[in-house]
């Protein structure tokens, strides 16, 4: 009898092994981390919503032509995907100016970029997470010149079909992080997931700052209503996609 193994466990999920060599089990947590896991807490439900919304986002984009590592979605809070060998990088994009981004360079918050930046963060907790140029990257060879290419204009089209689609949800896709991995083949695939965890939302119907944040701010500043605020996330999604709840 097959017995399942513990390949990987994050922040906000657990990874397992499959009878099939090439097919994992992901399962998403209702653990929340913030500033490099030095804020910790729990969020109800989270794991269930962010499995739901990843797969509706994953197969929305499966559709519009870009290749992903989702399979399906056996449970509410568990995904099946095809096994990847993560690239070390975090992929942001941004449309919006928020976060770091307004700390490290002074632009105002909700500032709207002439045009979306793609920034790219070393995935390594003990050094901070820090933000790479493209040479420091090479350097490190974390991707070829090529995959370099690759992960910002798949990361560009991302944005164009995310950022059309929360608009229709009447949200703004303010910034997200992406994760790829590579196939048996070296195929690239967009991994992890798409959620209010990894994405700014901005309810477009709120003017007020604080009451317009539909993501993971909500705990990262203390706002509270943290549940409610994902549950609208995937009430929207859901609803523009034409799909019914879990």
């Amino acid at each position: 009898m097959f017995q399942a193994e513990k390949l990987y466990e994050g922040k906000a999920k657990i990874v397992y092994t499959t009878p099939e060599p090439e097919i994992l089990l992901t399962v998403y947590k209702d653990d929340a981390t913030a500033f490099n896991a030095q804020k910790r807490g729990q969020i109800k439900g989270k794991g269930a919503i962010n499995c739901t919304i990843s797969a509706a986002l994953f197969e929305m984009l499966e559709k519009q032509g870009i290749a992903t590592h989702y399979i399906d979605k056996p449970a509410e809070n568990e995904m099946r995907v095809r096994a990847v060998k993560i690239i070390p990088l975090e992929v942001v994009v941004r449309n919006i100016a928020a976060g770091s981004l307004c700390k490290q360079t002074g632009l105002p918050l909700g500032k709207v970029l002439p045009q979306p930046l793609v920034e790219f963060y070393y995935k390594k907790d003990e050094l901070g997470d820090p933000l790479l140029t493209r040479d420091r990257l090479l350097l490190l060879e974390l991707a070829t010149p090529a995959q370099l290419e690759q992960l910002q204009t798949t990361a560009l089209t991302i944005n164009r079909h995310l950022s059309d689609f929360f608009g229709s949800c009447g949200i703004d896709l303010v910034d997200f992080k992406l994760e790829f991995g590579l196939d048996k083949e070296q195929k690239l695939l967009l991994a992890d997931e798409i959620s209010p965890d990894t994405c700014r939302l901005w309810d477009r119907s709120e003017t007020d700052q604080k009451a317009r944040v539909l993501d993971k701010d909500r705990f990262r500043q203390d706002l509270g209503q943290i549940e409610s605020a994902y549950q609208e996330v995937r009430e929207r999604v859901l609803a523009q996609l034409g799909m019914g709840k879990d």
